[in-house]
């Protein structure tokens, strides 16, 4: 990975946190040590920045964030808010316009009240059953702390550059719908994903953690990586992420910094342009 923006000068990257609590400064360090020229904003500041105008100087975004989701700690256990017309003109407009996008673990469960946003990103994680690509599903599944296998299936793609062929990493899986026709795969993990070996996000919220009394959800899609585009964004997906083993880790770091390059190269929008035609 090059980690170089225009004349070789370092990316410079947006970072996009908050709506799931993170451990910022191991998680900051992953960009500190691939020497890239970041930023932060947070919600809801972010949705001021979050447009054409508030990203023409960043050449990729990394979201980290979960907005739209309310935690009650009552019944219902969340609310989901729809984002402002001007946050969706916005956001749609920063799309067309071509901004390359990372997006990180948990920022797959955001903004669940926008059907179009789940379609552009490719998957939609539920904190409570939901609607996806025209098909209704129960609440997603979470499982912590799992030592899985992952092979890549696309070695000559960029950001699979430099990763073993299969590798092993520690972390949080989910278990949630993926349009796998709509989007190119990447990475898969050979964990078995079914509602056995995970638990309930709406148990989780409800205040009954690691529990699937009375759950049930299809089998799940095994792809933990891939790339998209949305309108002329080239979008690069990787469900790693959830804490500070998963940032110290190699893979993980090479793998960011890839999909940065990436998102930011003219081979990669010259893709997206010609993907959205």
């Amino acid at each position: 990975m090059t980690d170089t923006g225009p004349a070789g000068s370092p990316q410079r990257v947006l970072v996009v946190t908050k709506g799931h609590p993170f451990e910022a400064e191991p998680f900051f360090a992953v960009f500190d040590d691939l020497g890239l020229d970041w930023r932060g904003v947070e919600h809801p500041e972010a949705a001021e920045v979050l447009n054409r105008a508030g990203t023409a100087d960043v050449d990729a975004l990394v979201m980290y964030d979960m907005p739209g989701i309310t935690f009650t700690r009552s019944d219902p256990p969340a609310t989901f808010e729809l984002p402002s017309e001007a946050f969706r003109d916005g956001y749609r407009e920063l799309l067309i316009e071509g901004r390359g996008l990372v997006f990180l673990h948990h920022a797959i469960a955001s903004w669940p009240a926008w059907p179009q946003f789940a379609r552009w990103l490719g998957g939609r994680f539920h904190y409570q059953p939901g609607s996806f690509a025209g098909t209704d599903w129960p609440d997603s599944g979470y499982v912590h702390e799992v030592t899985h296998t992952v092979e890549v299936l696309a070695p000559e793609h960029a950001v699979c550059a430099g990763v073993e062929p299969r590798f092993t990493i520690t972390d949080e899986l989910y278990l949630f719908p993926v349009a796998e026709g709509d989007v190119v795969p990447l990475l898969r993990s050979t964990h078995r994903f079914t509602d056995d070996g995970f638990y309930s996000a709406d148990r989780a919220i409800r205040g009954t953690r690691n529990s699937r009394e009375g759950w049930r959800h299809p089998p799940g899609s095994d792809l933990v990586g891939w790339v998209t585009n949305a309108e002329n964004s080239p979008i690069v997906y990787l469900q790693f992420g959830d804490g500070p083993t998963t940032y110290a880790d190699p893979t993980f770091r090479r793998l960011v910094g890839n999909a940065v390059d990436w998102v930011a190269s003219d081979d990669a929008h010259r893709w997206a342009r010609a993907r959205n035609a």
